[in-house]
């Protein structure tokens, strides 16, 4: 990895709302658009990595603004505000980010093991573009493999406790009793399943009505659980008579809106989504509650502390696989450089004046050859003295040559 070449630049829930991060959220369209824009101006190496909590571009590039400008050319939002509130990191710092964010110590909920799933479909789609290389491939398998290790050496992804259980959590503050109150849950991709899966475990109640969009897998889910479902078409009148409404679609604009949703009953409304699918301005309506991602992540509980003191342990993990990392990439390095020693001590075994002033002979081979190209491989590693190399290899060649 020669200095300056990788990039992270992103925004995260640090520095940003949902409301903000929703306006550089990508699409698989805009996905599409961003690596081939890439390609065209040259760059060989990229993905991004657009989450509720984060959108990173990765690449292979002259400069961060080259990876900004891709990204933000298709984006809602724009490059100045990004500029605003982004991070850039490069080098050593950026490949710290990229395992850190691998190992969910960067998520919103320290350990938030989905993390990895969300980074191999990105860094899969930007492969099926032709845009992951050598690289980048040994690059996330190593984070792939710190985050496994992490995972089952620690207990930094522990306990019950990702936004859709947070989700749980804020109804439990809310109401002291759900047994009788109506559930409706619009969404039913992973993480519609995950938190209906939550409201039965945690909260005992079964009457949860799912909506989809596509209503096969509103049925296939509800009856694989035993709960109702509802046609798309009926959501306003579902949302109406409901007490609690989770919205886990993946929408471009708001579901639920000040429209749609019109009650004389107290209401809880929670959006797992980014972009925001419910409008924020319901938060103002009479007996509205309304909570975002933001507001759910917002929790310090024991899970949490017992996490925390699983940091260093990780960090150390990520020291070791980062360090295996630098070493492959530095060896990457001198390719060029040894191949070029390798071809000169082939150009000289076979000239004719070489071999006539030395007993050289069949003997002399690919092998002593060889030999000599890893006695330069190990001190290009030890040393940085690239200039020297050449007449060492042919000092050493020469000597064995006796």
């Amino acid at each position: 990895m020669e200095k300056g070449q990788f990039f992270v630049a992103g925004i995260n829930y640090k520095k940003t709302d949902a409301a903000i991060r929703g306006d550089f959220a990508i699409n698989p369209d805009q996905y599409s658009s961003i690596l081939s824009n890439a390609a065209k101006l040259g760059l060989k190496e990229l993905f991004v990595l657009s989450t509720c909590n984060r959108t990173e571009i990765y690449g292979l590039a002259p400069d961060a603004d080259t990876l900004i400008h891709l990204l933000c050319e298709v984006t809602v939002g724009d490059a100045e505000t990004f500029l605003q509130l982004c991070y850039i990191k490069k080098d050593a710092a950026a490949l710290e980010h990229i395992f850190s964010v691998g190992a969910g110590l960067d998520s919103q909920i320290l350990g938030d093991y989905e993390i990895v799933g969300q980074m191999k479909l990105a860094v899969k789609f930007a492969k099926e573009k032709g845009m992951i290389g050598s690289f980048m491939e040994r690059l996330f398998n190593t984070v792939l493999q710190s985050s496994k290790q992490i995972k089952n050496e620690t207990a930094l992804s522990g306990g019950t406790i990702s936004v859709s259980f947070a989700a749980i959590q804020f109804i439990r503050e809310q109401l002291a009793d759900t047994s009788n109150k109506k559930i409706v849950l619009l969404g039913t991709g992973k993480i519609g399943r995950n938190t209906c899966k939550n409201l039965v475990d945690y909260l005992d109640t079964r009457n949860i009505t799912l909506i989809n969009r596509t209503e096969e897998r509103a049925i296939e889910l509800a009856a694989g659980m035993s709960l109702m479902h509802a046609n798309w078409n009926e959501l306003e009148t579902e949302v109406h008579h409901a007490d609690i409404v989770i919205v886990a679609t993946n929408a471009e604009k708001p579901v639920l809106n000040t429209v749609n949703v019109k009650s004389d009953r107290p209401k809880i409304l929670i959006d797992l989504s980014i972009p925001n699918n419910i409008e924020p301005s319901l938060a103002q309506q009479p007996g509205i509650v309304l909570a975002n991602v933001d507001d759910l992540s917002r929790i310090n509980d024991q899970t949490i502390r017992k996490r925390r003191a699983e940091v260093p342990r990780a960090l150390a993990i990520i020291k070791h696989h980062m360090q295996e990392f630098m070493v492959w990439s530095s060896q990457r390095r001198h390719v060029p450089v040894l191949k070029a020693v390798k071809q000169k001590l082939h150009d000289m075994h076979s000239c004719g004046l070489f071999l006539t002033s030395r007993r050289a002979s069949e003997d002399i081979n690919t092998e002593a050859i060889q030999k000599v190209v890893n006695n330069v491989a190990v001190k290009m590693r030890n040393r940085h003295q690239p200039g020297c190399y050449y007449i060492e290899a042919i000092n050493d060649f020469m000597t064995s040559s006796h």
